[in-house]
């Protein structure tokens, strides 16, 4: 008959042979601890708030296209007229055309100065999100695409400017557009604003 080892049997065996497992009903072990780090994390860039000026600006450039793109709605939804009055227009300046010719004529002049007028603003509002993505040279390229603004709209007045009191609202909501963004214009120069654009190339 086989013998139990005793106390002392036990432990010498244990202690010579592998550890015992642990019991299962005890707590797990603890992960192991992660090893040390010497580099520093890269701070978190604060972006600072845009200024009033800035603000101010960007509500006055906004207002002006709505201005222009009401001005290019309501000459969208009176294109009949528009385009009655143009070909008189171009029978006067090409007088003995074909009809088919006039009236294609027409159309070109129509929806071209309308185009440019809309293509002039797109490039504005361009603009204008690249300022607000505080990128100062944007602000400069906005001076010659002004200019080239009320180039556009004085060519554009010839064709798209009805007589009587609906040319007067047309060129009063025109000379609201150019004077909404030429205020939005000279506040993105004011120190405030300039110091706010230089931040972002730090």
């Amino acid at each position: 008959m086989a013998q139990e080892p005793d106390g002392e049997d036990r432990l010498r065996t244990t202690s010579q042979g592998a550890a015992a497992p642990p019991s299962p009903s005890g707590p797990p072990a603890p992960p192991p601890r992660p090893g040390l780090s010497y580099s520093t994390p890269a701070p978190i860039a604060v972006i600072p708030a845009a200024p009033r000026s800035v603000r101010t600006a960007r509500t006055l450039w906004l207002l002006s296209f709505v201005a222009g793109l009401a001005v290019l709605a309501g000459s969208f939804l009176t294109r009949d007229s528009h385009l009655e009055r143009l070909r008189t227009v171009v029978e006067q300046m090409a007088p003995g055309g074909d009809a088919e010719a006039v009236t294609a004529a027409t159309g070109i002049v129509f929806w071209g100065s309308g185009g440019a007028v809309l293509l002039v603003m797109l490039l504005e509002a361009a603009m204008l999100g690249v300022v607000m993505g505080r990128q100062g040279w944007a602000r400069w390229a906005l001076l010659p695409l002004l200019a080239g603004h009320v180039l556009v709209l004085a060519v554009a007045a010839v064709f798209l400017v009805p007589e009587g009191d609906a040319g007067s609202y047309v060129v009063l909501l025109w000379g609201l557009q150019l004077l909404l963004a030429l205020l939005g214009l000279v506040l993105f120069f004011v120190p405030s604003a300039n110091a706010w654009l230089k931040s972002g190339r730090t």
